[in-house]
């Protein structure tokens, strides 16, 4: 069964950058489609990003274009999300999950077509 674990979650300013990861373990995830997803306080979980498992095809949410941008190292099974120009709305714990599917080669936004889901690592970004 594949594990996820995410890090490089902290504490920043406005407008810094960061870089996540996450690592799986456990089996591979070669051929999966890989997704972001975060869940701010009091707020329902919400995609963020997903790539396709050939890393050709990208998806992100509307609210992160431009400044998020996924990518992944299949041979190393490892997916990361690198952060730029953060806002405090970005404050969030953020997951990584593996499963999805692709329509017309575009990745899934919809969390419940993933499989696999890290413990999270939580973003705050201050103002």
């Amino acid at each position: 069964q594949v594990q996820l674990a995410e890090s490089g979650g902290g504490l920043v300013q406005a407008g810094d950058s960061l870089r996540l990861s996450c690592a799986a373990s456990g089996g591979t995830i070669s051929n999966y489609v890989m997704g972001w997803f975060r869940q701010a306080p009091g707020k329902e979980r919400e995609f963020v990003a997903a790539i396709s498992w050939s890393g050709r095809n990208t998806n992100y949410a509307d609210s992160v274009k431009g400044r998020l941008t996924i990518s992944r190292d299949t041979a190393k099974g490892q997916v990361f999300l690198q952060m730029n120009s953060l806002k405090p709305e970005d404050t969030a714990v953020y997951y990584c999950a593996a499963g999805g599917r692709t329509y017309s080669g575009v990745p899934s936004k919809s969390d419940s077509e993933y499989y696999y889901w890290g413990q999270g690592t939580q973003v705050t970004v201050s103002s």
